[in-house]
């Protein structure tokens, strides 16, 4: 602004009354310093000016946990599309399972006096992160305190996968999942476990395998499950998330059939005929935004949970008969 001025010939507060739109300034005098900003390329920071006169940044924090996974790709896109439209602008990072990562990301965004802050958490304890910033936790809830959560149905869409495999004769039937540390993964194991009990089938604990934190994780996984005597080795799979799905495909390119039901859809899943799970991570985002912009409107009801249904998508791999 001191260069515009400069330029113009004027004070620094007659740019700031031009640049405001604010009376007292003749049109010629606002001519100059109209002219001087084309020829400077002066951009206003409006983040700064907010903070200064303690006005809404406009802005929101999304911390998710790896922005190349589609499923939270998804989330992000929806929660983008939703600021946008309020006009807001949207910061996207990635926490890649890291609780230390993710207390940094929060409190940088947090410094930056986003208005509103969405998490995927990671950590185990998320009261160090609380803020009077307006918080909304998706897919998983958060530890040590209360807040605005959206969650998806992660058990009773494990539950309806497994008792799909268990309707096509199946009793062996493995769980491939991801680290049973996370949430989203405990209730999916509850879930299997609690479709095994209803059908009275007693678990196996050789058939279920976690901690795959990616496809090549899930194809060993898998790999070692297709290794064991024939007796024991599974007839069925339930893939607890996408990449364990994925995996699970690529162990699974050489062998007698085995059915499969995933946890989550993916790209290519209705051509390549996987039956899945499908969760809508679209609808998770847009849930996620709409909380969150509820709060900056005025919203001062208790903290609420979402809880968004999954649906079973059968097309063709899970519907292998034992």
């Amino acid at each position: 602004m001191r260069d515009v001025a400069q330029t113009a010939g004027v004070s620094l507060k007659t740019v700031s009354r031009v640049i405001n739109a604010e009376a007292g300034v003749t049109p010629t005098t606002a001519a100059k310093v109209t002219e001087a900003i084309g020829t400077l390329g002066f951009e206003r920071n409006d983040l700064a000016r907010s903070l200064r006169q303690g006005l809404s940044s406009s802005t929101l924090g999304l911390v998710i946990e790896d922005v190349a996974n589609p499923f939270y790709s998804a989330v992000a896109q929806a929660v983008e599309a939703a600021a946008s439209e309020r006009g807001f602008l949207l910061i996207t990072a990635s926490a890649l399972e890291d609780a230390t990562r993710e207390r940094e990301l929060t409190g940088a965004l947090l410094r930056r006096r986003v208005d509103a802050l969405l998490i995927v958490p990671a950590g185990p304890d998320h009261r160090s992160i609380a803020s009077d910033t307006h918080m909304v936790f998706l897919d998983r809830p958060p530890q040590g305190f209360q807040a605005d959560t959206v969650l998806l149905d992660n058990l009773g869409g494990a539950r309806r996968a497994v008792e799909h495999l268990i309707a096509y004769g199946h009793t062996r039937i493995a769980c491939v999942a991801d680290t049973a540390e996370l949430y989203t993964m405990r209730e999916r194991l509850t879930g299997y476990h609690e479709a095994l009990s209803a059908a009275g089938l007693e678990p196996d604990p050789a058939l279920i395998v976690s901690g795959n934190h990616d496809a090549a994780g899930a194809q060993a996984a898998v790999e070692s499950l297709l290794g064991l005597p024939r007796e024991r080795r599974p007839t069925a799979i339930f893939a607890a998330n996408n990449r364990n799905t994925v995996g699970a495909l690529h162990a699974l390119t050489e062998t007698e059939p085995v059915a499969l039901v995933g946890f989550d859809d993916f790209e290519l899943a209705d051509l390549l005929g996987i039956t899945v799970i499908r969760a809508d991570p679209g609808r998770l985002g847009d849930e996620a935004a709409a909380l969150a912009f509820a709060r900056l409107d005025g919203d001062e009801r208790a903290p609420v949970e979402i809880t968004i249904p999954t649906e079973l998508i059968v097309r063709g791999s899970g519907e292998v008969a034992a």
